[in-house]
């Protein structure tokens, strides 16, 4: 018989394997069904449709006027705007993280529990929603684009300083022994060695991150933080279904804008 076409014999699965399969499924379904009972579902409103109609309305004939007036609280001002804050605050928290990134590194420290500490820190500082953040810095700073910045900043440190760790974890060690070999301390093993393999992937993971605070930025108005938030909402409480239309359609095309330009750069980095 052709050893090509030599038919392998069947991979037996273990009855322990098999148990564990319907385990992990049957759990998954309890899960799921639990998670629905917790669901105060009350049914979909009468006015739903009508609601939704008029959004429709809104979206097929925006108010253009409200694009550009020169009021300063026009579309275009406030898109600029949230784009402020979104990137401000990812500038703030990407230099910012990279000192959390080293603390969390598990490489960059021989002791587990130094990296183990910042990583708990970082988990820490993920738990806090940006909407939760907005509000408190609110308090702190009075409402406006700087409590959003702060916000975005604060919560994006989380996310980025892990990012970072994780880059700097798989990075070669190739370079950083041959800096050590020549006498080199380990400041200039992190200035010679380790950033400038990790910048690729700390730019990579910064513009993801930006992309996402641009998202985050255009609903922290709501709350007061600046941004197309607060235009959004008001049109929204007043019925003004033109004016969201056109809000909608320049967030979108903002969104769009971001993640082709973030992702052209993405592609020349890797």
């Amino acid at each position: 018989m052709d050893k090509q076409h030599a038919k392998l014999p069947a991979r037996k699965v273990s009855l322990t394997s098999r148990v564990m399969k319907w385990a992990i499924t049957i759990v998954t379904i309890g899960l799921v069904i639990w998670s629905m009972t917790g669901i105060n579902f009350s049914g979909i409103k009468q006015t739903a449709a009508q609601i939704t109609g008029a959004i429709l309305n809104g979206l097929i004939h925006p108010d253009w006027s409200y694009v550009y007036n020169g009021s300063g609280e026009d579309l275009v001002s406030q898109l600029w705007q949230t784009l402020c804050i979104a990137f401000l605050g990812t500038f703030i928290s990407a230099i910012i993280s990279v000192p959390f990134a080293f603390w969390a590194a598990t490489r960059k420290n021989k002791h587990w529990a130094i990296s183990r500490s910042g990583k708990v820190v970082l988990t820490f500082i993920r738990c806090f929603p940006e909407i939760v953040l907005a509000l408190m810095f609110i308090k702190a700073v009075g409402p406006g684009s700087a409590a959003g910045v702060l916000a975005l900043g604060f919560h994006s440190v989380g996310m980025l300083a892990m990012l970072f760790s994780e880059a700097i974890e798989s990075l070669d060690e190739g370079p950083s022994e041959a800096v050590v070999a020549t006498g080199g301390s380990r400041w200039n093993v992190a200035m010679f060695a380790t950033l400038p393999d990790l910048m690729p992937a700390l730019i990579s993971n910064t513009l993801y991150r930006f992309d996402v605070s641009v998202r985050s930025a255009s609903i922290l108005g709501i709350v007061g933080a600046g941004g197309i938030g607060y235009p959004l909402t008001i049109a929204l409480q007043y019925r003004q279904w033109n004016k969201v239309g056109i809000i909608l359609i320049g967030i979108v095309v903002m969104v769009i804008a971001i993640d082709w330009i973030s992702g052209a750069i993405r592609k020349k980095l890797v």
